[in-house]
């Protein structure tokens, strides 16, 4: 079955591939294309077939998000793709602080919490995961240094009122975190070229005023998201099943402005508006921005003018990085991770079945 492109409305999508979006319900949810489904139709899977109709097509690209279009895949799948981006693809980040000194007016406990969630911009893959009963060494923690005071500027002119004319130091940043070299660290070439640090480094940890000051030490580990969001590698990671929409029939002409308006901006062009020969058609590349309101199924003047649906195998991805990982190589990591977990659990099936499968199976992390 041929993949339509990414820029095109799918116009001609086999109904078999819809989900059908009614006014109060949604049809076909269940994907059918299993054998024994269809009589005298072949659907048992195969790897060629499915390398024909996969597809993955990046349709924007920024410093730290992306979105791409991925075709073929089951739902579970690709939402195990998307769990994974947000659970199990590892980061470091601050997970011990020692604090020696802090008169500010936050907390130590509210502090340390703001110093975990700070992005840093260290491989993930040059560090070695850590459990709570390990000793901390160069191979498994980063060292940083936070002391900061805030003075009052002597030359800050009479009346001033603005805190950056008045005191030094009195917003302390993520930049402020100061990398303490451990070990071996300082002669590893990446850290020469680029030492460990926050991504942001004009994220506002505290406020302080003349004579406070903040005095701790951080130790920054391996983990996943799954144990804590902080280290979720991704701000957000969803995607939405790509719109299907196909037009019936012509809406009256004296409403085709009315029509146009039940969807999403730009979806549906009018043509001629305000004459009797007024028409609409789609935007084919826009049709993938419809929010599926259904507000055009509830109108009974446009009964019948109008198709709606999803296309059940094709998924619209938006991933915003806010860790070490660029936009373009958390998908390939994601899978990687997902690739490793089936590994084990097909390890796990295998000794299981050496056993003669009557043995228990004791299953680790991957």
């Amino acid at each position: 079955m041929p993949v339509p492109l990414p820029t095109t409305a799918p116009l001609d999508v086999d109904d078999r591939r819809l989900v059908g979006v009614h006014a109060e319900r949604v049809s076909d949810v269940s994907s059918a294309d299993f054998p024994g489904h269809y009589p005298d139709e072949d659907h048992s899977w195969s790897l060629d077939r499915f390398k024909e109709n996969l597809r993955l097509d990046v349709t924007r690209l920024s410093q730290r998000s992306i979105e791409l279009d991925l075709v073929g895949l089951d739902a579970s799948v690709a939402n195990a793709i998307r769990r994974t981006l947000i659970a199990d693809v590892p980061t470091l980040c601050i997970e011990a602080v020692y604090v020696w000194n802090n008169t500010s007016v936050i907390h130590d406990e509210v502090l340390a919490h703001r110093l975990g969630l700070v992005p840093l911009n260290v491989d993930p893959g040059m560090f070695e995961m850590r459990d709570a009963t390990a000793l901390p060494t160069d191979r498994n923690t980063l060292v940083f240094k936070l002391d900061v005071t805030c003075t009052r500027k002597r030359a800050a002119p009479a009346g001033a009122t603005d805190p950056d004319v008045l005191y030094e130091n009195h917003l302390v940043t993520a930049g402020m975190l100061r990398w303490e070299p451990q070990g071996e660290q300082a002669d590893i070439p990446q850290f020469k070229r680029k030492p460990p640090g926050p991504t942001n480094p004009d994220i506002v940890l505290a406020k302080l005023r003349p004579g406070q000051t903040i005095e701790m030490e951080c130790h920054a580990v391996k983990g996943v998201g799954k144990e804590h969001a902080k280290w979720s590698p991704v701000a957000t990671a969803s995607y939405r099943i790509h719109p299907y929409i196909s037009l019936l029939r012509q809406p009256p002409a004296h409403l085709v402005r009315e029509f146009a308006a039940c969807f999403s901006p730009g979806v549906v062009k009018v043509i001629g508006a305000g004459t009797p020969d007024a028409k609409v058609e789609l935007d084919p590349a826009k049709v993938r921005n419809e929010s599926m309101s259904r507000e055009v199924l509830r109108r009974t003047e446009f009964e019948g003018c109008v198709k709606l649906g999803r296309v059940r195998d094709w998924f619209l991805f938006n991933v915003e990085s806010e860790g070490p990982y660029a936009p373009q190589d958390l998908f390939p990591t994601a899978i990687k991770v997902l690739r490793t977990r089936i590994g084990v659990l097909k390890q796990g099936g295998d000794a299981h079945g050496a056993q003669g499968g009557d043995a228990d199976v004791v299953m680790m992390d991957a």
